[in-house]
């Protein structure tokens, strides 16, 4: 399947995100693998893309990083959902939701 364009994929990467860290903490490699694994390849984000998405997250509170340290002594940024975050989700679930019903109504995405 193809990937989507940069200008939809940054649309809809916070979103990813949170949708990702809903259910557990999980570090910077995890999130970009789970998305693209969710998503069979249609998602793909470089770490490079995707850490100054996390940054810019965090300073909204809507993440909290935390570091740790691995069994094998490796040190590692993990990252997890707030309340803020948490209602973020809802509100960007919602907004999606609206989004997608318009556009189907415009052009019946149903049927592409």
């Amino acid at each position: 399947m193809a990937s989507l364009s940069h200008s939809i994929k940054r649309g809809s990467a916070e979103l990813a995100i949170l949708m990702v860290l809903k259910d557990q903490p999980l570090h910077g490699y995890e999130i970009a693998r789970r998305i693209e694994q969710d998503t069979a390849g249609v998602l793909h984000f470089t770490l490079a893309s995707l850490y100054p998405l996390l940054y810019r997250m965090e300073k909204r509170d809507w993440t909290r990083g935390a570091w740790e340290t691995t069994s094998g002594g490796v040190k590692r940024r993990c990252y997890s959902l707030t309340a803020a975050g948490l209602r973020q989700l809802a509100a960007s679930r919602r907004e999606w939701s609206v989004f997608f019903r318009a556009l189907n109504q415009l052009g019946g995405l149903s049927r592409a």
